[in-house]
Formats: structure tokens, C-alpha cells, sequence
């Protein structure tokens, strides 16, 4: 604290004096960092294998069924009952607390989708048969990593727009304060939408959409503080 200026000392000292928002802040970085080491947490692969004298690792590595002497040499199954036993027969698995995944699909239970929880499914199923817990846990980190990644993007990118139209200043600004009003004056969801069913969507081509929706806000300051401090 004490590399900290006074003013952002006193606005630190103001926000532990609000409890609720203390530790409401340590219990978000305590679930972040959970679902940061989901892979540990939550896998239906085994963490550390030891088979026939020799080590395995799947959480790092794929390795057929053939390895483990099955007869094919598609990627092993373990969930798979014959290929559990023998792996237990010929050495020992470390299997993650919760033996699903994000996209684990819990075939060996006896009741219907989606279930309540259980001792194999701590927060139960959803009505697909994956399991909840595994899911909020991947989730998470999908949609923190996300918003943090659209911030930093979406920020730099309007700051450098912005400073560009403010040193330049003339037509430059003219014209880019007219785009920033036009694209700013669009419907988000729509223009998100139209984005979308131009070009397949995946996680990067959705990071660039809510990257352009959200470039006005930051280029106003970009330009603002150029033109505050020429």
C-alpha cells in the first residue's frame, strides 16, 4: 500500500470500509482462480496415470486405447468400465474431485435428464446429461477471460482511434466523429446479429463484434484527451 499515491490510498481505505463490496471482491477472485484450474478440478480424464511400470499423463497428452492394450487405436476412453478396470488391475489412476468435464455427458447414471444432485454429480445434470458443476466451473473462466479480453481490446483500439482523430484534427476528426455517431446510433443486438450471420461464429469472430459495438465509447476519451493535453 504504501506504493500507493494518497488519493488512491484514501479510495482504497473507502472501498474496504464497504464490506459487502470487499468481500464480494475476494470471493469473485477466489472463484476465478478455481475455474482457472478447471482442467484439476473438473475432467473425465485422470490426472496421473501409472500403468505397467511406466507414467501417463492425459491431462497433457491423448493416448489411444492401444496403449493400455486395447485392441483399437482410437482415443482411449476412461469412462469406458473395461478400460477403468484395467487400469486399476495394472497400476493406479489420480482422477480430478469431479470426473466430468465441460462437455462430459454422464452415461452411467440411472436417472432421467436432468437430475438432482448426486454424490457423482454434486450440483446434478442439466437436461443434456452434462454436469452442472463442470460447467459453471469452465464457464466462468469462458466468460471472465472473455469480458476481461473484450475490455483490454476494445480499449486500446478506441484510445489509438481516438488519439489518431484528435492529433490529426480536421477532416480526420470531422469524419470520424460522424462514424462514431452513426455506429453508436445502431441497435447493438441487431448490428451483433447481422455480424454473426455474415461469417461462421466462434469465440474470435464474437470477440470482434462486441470489439467494434463497443469503439465509440473509447475513442470519445482517445480524442478527449488528446485534445485536453496537445
Amino acid at each position: 500500500m504504501s506504493r500507493l499515491s494518497p488519493v488512491n490510498q484514501a479510495r482504497w481505505a473507502r472501498f474496504r470500509h464497504n464490506r459487502r463490496g470487499y468481500w464480494s471482491l475476494w470471493i469473485f477472485l477466489v472463484l476465478f482462480g478455481l475455474s482457472l484450474c478447471s482442467e484439476l478440478i473438473a475432467n473425465d480424464k485422470p490426472l496421473l496415470v501409472r500403468y505397467d511400470g511406466s507414467w501417463y499423463f492425459p491431462l497433457l497428452k491423448n493416448y489411444s486405447e492401444s496403449d493400455f492394450g486395447g485392441p483399437l487405436a482410437s482415443q482411449a476412453d476412461y469412462q469406458d468400465p473395461w478400460l477403468k478396470q484395467r487400469l486399476e488391475n495394472n497400476g493406479w489412476v489420480l482422477w480430478a474431485p469431479i470426473r466430468f468435464g465441460a462437455t462430459s455427458i454422464n452415461f452411467a447414471t440411472d436417472k432421467p435428464f436432468p437430475s438432482p444432485p448426486s454424490r457423482q454429480n454434486w450440483l446434478g445434470t442439466d437436461a443434456n446429461g452434462g454436469d452442472v458443476l463442470a460447467r459453471i466451473l469452465y464457464g466462468t473462466r469462458i466468460s471472465v477471460l472473455f469480458g476481461l479480453m473484450l475490455t483490454l481490446c476494445s480499449s486500446v483500439m478506441g484510445v489509438l482511434a481516438g488519439a489518431l482523430q484528435g492529433y490529426y484534427g480536421g477532416k480526420v476528426d470531422l469524419w470520424g466523429q460522424r462514424f462514431i455517431e452513426v455506429w453508436s446510433g445502431m441497435p447493438t443486438l441487431f448490428l451483433i446479429i447481422l455480424l454473426s450471420s455474415v461469417v461462421q461464429p466462434n469465440f474470435w469472430v464474437a470477440a470482434g463484434n462486441y470489439c467494434l459495438v463497443w469503439l465509440d465509447e473509447s475513442g470519445r476519451r482517445g480524442a478527449g484527451g488528446v485534445f485536453t493535453y496537445p
